[in-house]
């Protein structure tokens, strides 16, 4: 019944008129709900024909077919209006509610949309966070899957590098690399040599060599005092003698 009732979906929409904010009360919320330009107004209900013929609201009692009533008031603020069909004076089928916030008119869902609407709202969030997973999976043949995440980069950039403590060489690599120098060195002698600091570097074959002292040619006889006197001085100066007078 509701579907042939509201053909369009008014659960999106809003009516006010400022004009009428002022003066809003219970005995005139009706009047305003019945504004020609308010879309949730029915004018082949009984309300606009109690209207046409000026009697009172009472007389909706008497009457069967569809009508308006003030169903709670919370003047100035709230105001709940409930559409209805009327069978009997006892007998009535509610169709849809409307709330009035500060002169505002809107439909109030009903349970089947309110389910609906969570029920959508619940799966949309789930597909969302499932796209949003998948997209940070990786699979490689050789490693398998594993996650990555976008954040995960910038984490690494800004994180502090631990500084790696620097671990001493062993003497093995220090006598290694020492034989290994020496071995360089004899193979690839240096061609500059700097022989003070500041100095501009001079190739090695510039250097001048200081001549060696050429051995001095020792006569024979000069050798055979030598070794008298080395033999003499080990053993000894000669007892002196007595002077005889």
């Amino acid at each position: 019944q509701c579907r042939f009732i509201f053909p369009d979906n008014l659960l999106g929409i809003s009516w006010v008129d400022s004009s009428w904010i002022p003066i809003l009360n219970s005995g005139s919320v009706l009047d305003y709900f019945s504004e020609r330009s308010n879309p949730f107004y029915d004018r082949t209900c009984n309300n606009e024909v109690v209207k046409m013929q000026r009697m009172t609201l009472d007389h909706l009692n008497q009457m069967v077919g569809v009508e308006y009533i003030l169903l709670h008031a919370q003047e100035p603020i709230l105001f709940i209006i409930r559409k209805q069909q009327r069978q009997s004076p006892t007998q009535v089928i509610p169709w849809a509610d409307y709330y009035i916030i500060a002169g505002v008119i809107y439909q109030a869902p009903d349970l089947g949309s309110v389910i609906n609407s969570r029920v959508l709202t619940a799966v949309h969030g789930i597909q969302s966070a499932f796209e949003e997973a998948m997209s940070y999976c990786r699979y490689h043949p050789s490693k398998g899957y594993w996650w990555h995440f976008k954040d995960q980069e910038e984490r690494e950039k800004t994180k502090p590098k631990a500084k790696k403590k620097e671990e001493p060489s062993s003497i093995f690599q220090r006598q290694r690399v020492d034989a290994l120098l020496l071995d360089l060195r004899q193979k690839f002698p240096p061609r500059f040599v700097q022989q003070k600091p500041g100095e501009k570097p001079v190739p090695v074959d510039q250097i001048k060599k200081e001549p060696e002292p050429a051995p001095e040619a020792v006569k024979p006889e000069e050798k055979e005092t030598q070794k008298n006197a080395q033999s003499a001085g080990a053993k000894g100066p000669p007892e002196k003698r007595m002077r005889l007078q």
